[in-house]
């Protein structure tokens, strides 16, 4: 992929057609075969990339006012009020898409074999993140049970 993705960071989205815009990028972004390469074949075996891709996103825009605002004819629409008192718009919004390999998918003459795709690091981050919880908990727990007028 060569385009330069720095720009969907930076977009300035001033209007609902720029958030289509930009929601289509994240699409085309989020697309496997942006993110890994076309199946290999190497004699009579294939290897497929099987990956998982998300992409989450959301928009809003807004308006405002105040009755001393001008209305329509030019004139302000409640007496005694400053006219051109308050009024405002705006919009905002925001998006990510990222992908991952979760098989190696090898097709051959002897039959399809699947290879999964071990994230050991986030297994690791996973099994402390646990072993601290339950430390805290029984930390808590123990604490709890020492105080006088517990049962």
């Amino acid at each position: 992929m060569s385009e330069d993705l720095s720009g969907i960071v930076a977009s300035v989205v001033k209007s609902q057609e720029d958030a289509m815009a930009l929601v289509e990028k994240l699409f085309d972004v989020a697309q496997p075969s942006a993110v890994y390469g076309e199946p290999a074949t190497i004699g009579d075996h294939t290897v497929i990339t099987a990956s998982e891709v998300k992409v989450g996103m959301g928009f809003g825009f807004g308006g405002g006012g105040a009755p001393g605002a001008e209305g329509a004819g030019g004139e302000a629409e409640t007496e005694g009020v400053e006219v051109g008192a308050g009024f405002g718009s705006g919009g905002g919004g925001g998006g990510v898409s990222g992908g991952r390999p979760v098989a190696a998918i090898s097709v051959g003459p002897s039959g399809v074999r699947v290879d999964p795709v071990v994230d050991v690091t986030k297994i690791a981050l996973a099994t402390f993140t646990t072993l601290g919880a339950m430390f805290m908990m029984l930390s808590r727990m123990r604490s709890a049970s020492r105080r006088p007028g517990r049962r």
